[in-house]
């Protein structure tokens, strides 16, 4: 499947569900929020319809995503049957079900997990979650280890809010094989953005380099991730600079939003609905096709890394990203 620029999409990520146990600021606009009804959601039978007909166009890697994917009642069924298909199959979680679904995990294709975890003081985690679960999403991330999943910690650094924490996610990696992804604070629908709340690639680097020495390590062409790795330590660091140093070049990425609409860029202003055709009894092969060869050559044709500084998060037209789907 492949655009007009070039770019072959083979990596898609599904959205399971816009609910969520946690209420992160940047990810989800309100405490009292009005989550998709049940029926509005693909169902179980049809995300597995969709999914065959992308890996049949080409597509070898799903991540599962949310919301929480988790909180989905079904989410194992799912998981277990994506889990047939010949693809590298993973997961973006918030960890507070990891330990009650360890055993879909353990039994699923599933090797590795991505861990949303904004910060390790467990009185900040109940500030931008409005949620007191640090202990048992830290304890997800030892069980995970423990039975030997790749464990990626995404983290993201917002000024004056979580910055100080750099160095000690750094210092993490040192006696734990975590993989910390440091990624710039993005706009999105009701988030409260603003330039001056990103810290960017090059000041991260900057940060971390104040107390340690690291070389860079090699990048596939499709990488989001610029990726790092200090001598002695267990694990590695990476940043995801989608404000600064964007990666849309080698973008070979499309979403699935829980409702069914495939999103050719995460900041794509339009989407392409394929449930209700898909209800229908109709192809949706040809939307599919149609949605990826209008993908924008950069950040959904929205914005620029030059000007974001510019920025008016209101003038983004989008959705939350507890919609999207990360």
């Amino acid at each position: 499947m492949k655009d007009t620029f070039g770019r072959i999409h083979n990596y898609l990520r599904i959205s399971l569900t816009d609910n969520c146990n946690l209420r992160c600021f940047y990810c989800m606009p309100e405490e009292d929020y009005d989550f998709t009804p049940v029926s509005r959601l693909m169902q179980a039978e049809e995300i597995e319809t969709l999914a065959k007909i992308f890996v049949e166009q080409g597509v070898n890697k799903i991540r599962l995503t949310g919301g929480e994917p988790l909180v989905r009642k079904d989410a194992g069924k799912i998981i277990a049957a994506l889990s047939k298909l010949p693809v590298k199959l993973t997961l973006t979680t918030n960890g507070t079900r990891v330990k009650e679904l360890l055993p879909v995990l353990l039994d699923s294709s599933i090797r590795s997990l991505n861990i949303s975890l904004d910060t390790l003081q467990p009185e900040r985690f109940l500030f931008m979650t409005r949620r007191d679960q640090f202990a048992k999403v830290y304890e997800a991330i030892q069980l995970l280890l423990e039975h030997h999943f790749y464990v990626k910690v995404n983290m993201v650094v917002m000024k004056g809010l979580n910055d100080t924490e750099i160095l000690d996610f750094v210092e993490w990696t040192k006696t734990q094989p975590i993989h910390v992804r440091f990624i710039e604070f993005m706009p999105f629908s009701g988030n409260r953005w603003s330039s001056n709340k990103v810290v960017s690639l090059q000041e991260i680097l900057d940060i971390i380099a104040t107390k340690y020495e690291f070389d860079a390590l090699p990048n596939d062409k499709n990488d989001t991730a610029k990726a790092f790795h200090i001598t002695g330590h267990e694990g590695t660091f990476a940043v995801i600079s989608t404000m600064t140093a964007p990666f849309c070049e080698g973008c070979n990425r499309i979403r699935l939003t829980a409702d069914g609409k495939l999103k050719n860029c995460l900041f794509s202003k339009t989407e392409t609905d394929l449930l209700q055709p898909l209800r229908r009894g109709e192809e949706v092969l040809p939307l599919i096709q149609s949605c990826i060869l209008s993908k924008a050559k950069e950040l959904g044709g929205q914005f620029t890394a030059t000007n974001f500084e510019q920025i008016i998060s209101e003038s983004i037209d989008n959705r939350s990203m507890i919609t999207i789907g990360g």
